[in-house]
């Protein structure tokens, strides 16, 4: 007879979403599974490979609920001061521009140790090492990895199905598995997408000034270029992460060049305000979609992370938009198995979609209308978004309401 394990929650899906939930709800007594078809990457990846996650204060609380902030193995740096402008590819910004400074929202800030901050730039191999280390630290979490399941779901609950392995029965199964989730497939949610013909490239560099742990947002007409303040990677002592959004004719062309010449390429868009510069790690490119998900819960099922949604990354909110997922569907699972009540009951799925349906659909609207507006040219809309932008950047409260959603607690 087959083995068969029984929990309350099958997370299928062990990227950062999925395994900062399956930590969030196994921490706190809950019977998890964590299932994913790829290996956990391997604790230690000798080299910086040029990516990094940008965590909103916001999103911080929910990786220290899950255990995972203390364990980073390397320096999150922090981001003091963010500014935004806009402009034309090698030529100076715009004078009308906004600044954000931390101290000017300081009492919005949650209670971390150390001075505030809009959020951290953690290293995408350090937020892995420390889920790596603490998913296999948790006595009520079992993990499948590299495994394949199937997953059938009736009304009093889920059957997941592990090759080579148990038969998992869980009352409630969430799918973590990006964009091209099948078990959002598999349950007949409808997908809407939103091709912005544009393609975002992602690497680092290294500096000769330092960044003073200030940000920069620069709008051009082929899409946002944002510099993010990098804590010293080992390569280096000054460090930024880029994130270039570019038309993709612009895009291939430039992935094609040499390191120098892509180097001027970046310097160019980004001024000369951190001195000379070079590349450090990889390059990495994605093509860039708004992705509209109807409905994020089905029988049994709740949807998390990339599986839910997908946004432009203008404002830097892809990852946290899946942190914000987690935290109030891991303090409705819980409240619900500490109660006795049904975690997967169309109740706790009611609730999950109240919580988090109307804020993921402003995000996405949000963040499609900054690029449609800012990824132009036409004179009279780049004067009227460079009067906007002064404009924010005197009016006080409209001030700390945009300073409040930089930081995931407005």
């Amino acid at each position: 007879m087959d083995e068969q394990l029984d929990v309350d929650v099958c997370v299928v899906g062990a990227g950062p979403v999925g395994g900062t939930l399956a930590a969030c709800l196994a921490g706190t007594g809950v019977r998890t599974a964590l299932i994913d078809r790829a290996a956990l990457p391997p604790m230690e990846h000798p080299d910086f490979d040029g990516r990094a996650y940008a965590i909103a204060a916001g999103s911080r609380r929910v990786l220290e609920q899950a255990g995972l902030w203390a364990r980073l193995p390397f320096p999150a740096n922090p981001i003091r001061g963010i500014r935004v402008s806009d402009g034309r590819v090698g030529r100076p910004a715009s004078r009308l521009h906004l600044h954000f400074a931390v101290d000017e929202v300081a009492d919005a800030a949650p209670p971390f140790e150390g001075e505030p901050a809009f959020g951290w730039m953690v290293e995408a191999r350090a937020l892995r090492m420390a889920l790596n280390a603490r998913l296999h630290d948790l006595p009520a979490l079992s993990v499948f990895a590299p495994a394949e399941a199937q997953v059938t779901r009736e009304a009093e609950g889920a059957t997941v199905r592990v090759a080579g392995g148990p038969t998992i029965r869980a009352r409630l199964v969430v799918a973590a598995e990006g964009r091209r989730s099948p078990l959002r497939e598999q349950a007949g949610i409808r997908v809407t997408q939103l091709p912005y013909r544009q393609t975002g490239m992602v690497f680092a560099i290294a500096h000769e000034q330092p960044h003073h742990d200030v940000a920069l947002e620069h709008f051009l007409p082929g899409g946002p270029f944002a510099q993010l303040p990098m804590a010293p990677t080992g390569v280096a002592e000054h460090v930024s992460a880029i994130v270039w959004t570019e038309r993709d004719a612009m895009a291939r062309h430039v992935l094609g060049l040499d390191d120098d010449r892509f180097a001027r390429e970046v310097a160019r868009r980004l001024g000369g305000h951190l001195g000379g510069i070079r590349l450090v790690g990889r390059r990495w490119s994605y093509p860039l979609s708004a992705m509209v998900v109807h409905g994020i819960t089905a029988g049994r099922l709740a949807l998390v992370g990339d599986a839910a949604h997908g946004i432009h990354p203008i404002a830097g909110q892809g990852l946290n938009l899946g942190f914000q997922d987690v935290g109030p569907l891991a303090e409705l699972v819980t409240a619900a198995v500490q109660t006795g009540e049904d975690p997967g009951g169309e109740e706790v799925l009611r609730r999950y979609r109240a919580a988090r349906g109307p804020a993921v659909l402003a995000m996405t609207a949000m963040t499609d209308g900054l690029d449609r507006l800012f990824s132009n040219d036409l004179r009279p809309v780049r004067v009227a978004r460079d009067l906007g932008i002064a404009a924010v950047n005197r009016i006080g409260p409209l001030k700390r309401l945009f300073m409040r959603r930089a930081m995931g607690v407005g």
